[in-house]
């Protein structure tokens, strides 16, 4: 009876003369939602006795970040505009350790639309005897900004402020947590990892404007375009990644040589064009997330009291596709795991010097091959793969740019014999717009901080709470010991 009533449906409902259809549309749906997701890490790593700093820790993405990273034995600190004491942080750092089996989870408050805020967090960071830090991960600016006017009732003007804040936040903490990153053992590999939404491509075609939008102005954007505003945010922070990875590679400690076994002549060399620093910055881009994108671009949030109830319908009503396209925080997360777990090129050659096959008594450079893959500094990673951009400088930009450096070496000519401020030598590769656009977007980062600043005076207060509620002993120490060279072979 059971049988025959299946039976009945199924040739109802489903045709046996559709039969052919019905699967090659099925399996096209599944070839797009595996095209759409994008791959999936093979690196693996092991994170213990490693420190994290996380910016949009409690974002559905960073949320996920800390379950992975923490499963991995790593300690993280996890900035928070709320309070740490707040009940909503204290559930979910409790929630984090309890399912990780990871103690080592703590939140920090940080608000990062506040300058004062960020200086007062990165003091107080830096004047603490524990000052290791194995990677710094910018996830905070993934999360999208800029809502139809349909959803919301914010203004343009308030969106730029956001994007912009979000954007200088990040160069202030690199900038200020920068000292202690130097001073590292050289062993040490560091990684500043920065997350970018994927509309950068909506920008890299046009010509390149590194500025900021200038506060004094009340004219509105030349551009209506949600998605090529925050492209313009995304690329400009790509381009200074890619820019700090050349002033890290250009500075006098750069010059980094993993260690040889002892009694070994082998000379470890790796080229300069590879790696020159054990600091490495890179760019992840984890792509469209349905929650932090779309349902921030809907602003379907139930819990925010400006959320929209139509939005909210609209992103309930286009699941179907949203669960084909667009990714959940696990599979928008792969590129940032990606470049954290990629070794770099000290490190694998730091494995071949310590492998126990070699010969003790090499003469010359050891084989400087690379035959897996490595992290690239500076580079930009989307689906764990690493990504070629073509950003147009304006040709006005390179003429202004030519003429500067030609007055500049006439004033070096007058001024020869007289005692100068050294400036680093910062060879053009050409890469995301070449040493050019990375100099400028980072001299209009100075400027937009020093009027961000202005905008939003505060004093700087130590803050009384540490990481959660542990006392600061209980974080790993920043001396050297037995545990601060990593194993090469582990990532």
């Amino acid at each position: 009876m059971v049988l025959g009533i299946v039976e009945a449906l199924a040739f109802t409902y489903f045709p046996t003369q559709y039969t052919v259809h019905i699967a090659v549309g099925i399996v096209s749906i599944l070839a797009l939602r595996v095209f759409s997701q994008g791959r999936r890490t093979t690196r693996e790593r092991d994170l213990h006795d490693r420190t994290i700093l996380l910016t949009g820790g409690f974002t559905p993405l960073g949320l996920t970040l800390i379950q992975s990273l923490a499963q991995r034995g790593a300690h993280i600190i996890a900035l928070s505009p709320d309070p740490i004491d707040s009940e909503n942080i204290t559930i979910l750092i409790d929630l984090l350790r309890t399912t990780t089996s990871n103690e080592q989870i703590y939140a920090d408050e940080c608000d990062l639309t506040s300058p004062s805020s960020v200086r007062a967090f990165c003091t107080k960071f830096l004047t603490e005897k524990e000052q290791r830090l194995d990677a710094i991960i910018f996830a905070h600016e993934h999360k999208h900004i800029g809502v139809p006017n349909f959803f919301s009732k914010s203004t343009k003007e308030q969106d730029q402020r956001a994007r912009d804040a979000n954007s200088l936040a990040t160069f202030l903490i690199t900038t200020l947590l920068l000292p202690a990153l130097l001073v590292a053992p050289p062993e040490r590999d560091i990684r500043i990892i920065n997350v970018v939404n994927p509309f950068y491509a909506a920008a890299a075609g046009l010509p390149f404007s590194p500025s900021f939008p200038s506060p004094e102005s009340n004219k509105p954007s030349a551009s209506k375009s949600i998605f090529l505003e925050e492209g313009r945010r995304s690329l400009r922070t790509v381009v200074f990644t890619r820019h700090l990875q050349r002033i890290l590679d250009a500075l006098p400690t750069a010059a980094q040589v993993p260690k040889t076994e002892e009694g070994s002549t082998a000379v470890p060399v790796v080229s300069a064009k590879v790696q020159k620093s054990n600091i490495v910055a890179v760019t992840a881009s984890p792509g469209i997330g349905r929650v932090d994108t779309i349902s921030t671009l809907l602003n379907a949030d139930l819990l925010s009291p400006t959320g929209s109830y139509i939005g909210l319908f609209i992103y309930f009503l286009l699941q179907p596709l949203l669960r084909i396209f667009t990714k959940s925080p696990t599979l928008a997360m792969q590129s940032i795991l990606h470049v954290l777990f990629l070794p770099t090129p000290f490190k694998v050659l730091a494995s071949a010097t310590n492998a126990p096959s070699k010969n003790a008594t090499l003469q010359g450079p050891l084989d400087t091959s690379l035959p897996e893959e490595v992290l690239l500094p500076g580079a930009l990673y989307a689906d764990c793969a690493s990504v070629k951009l073509n950003v147009k400088v304006p040709e006005e930009l390179v003429d202004n740019d030519r003429k500067l450096r030609v007055e500049e070496t006439k004033a070096k000519g007058k001024a020869k014999g007289k005692v100068t401020e050294e400036v680093l030598d910062i060879p053009d590769d050409g890469e995301y717009g070449g040493e050019l656009a990375g100099r400028l977007v980072w001299e209009e980062y100075e400027g937009a901080l020093k009027i961000w600043e202005q905008q939003n005076p505060g004093k700087v207060e130590e803050k009384k709470a540490t990481h959660n509620t542990d006392p600061p002993k209980d974080r790993p120490k920043a001396s050297v010991t037995k545990e601060e060279v990593e194993d090469p072979n582990v990532y």
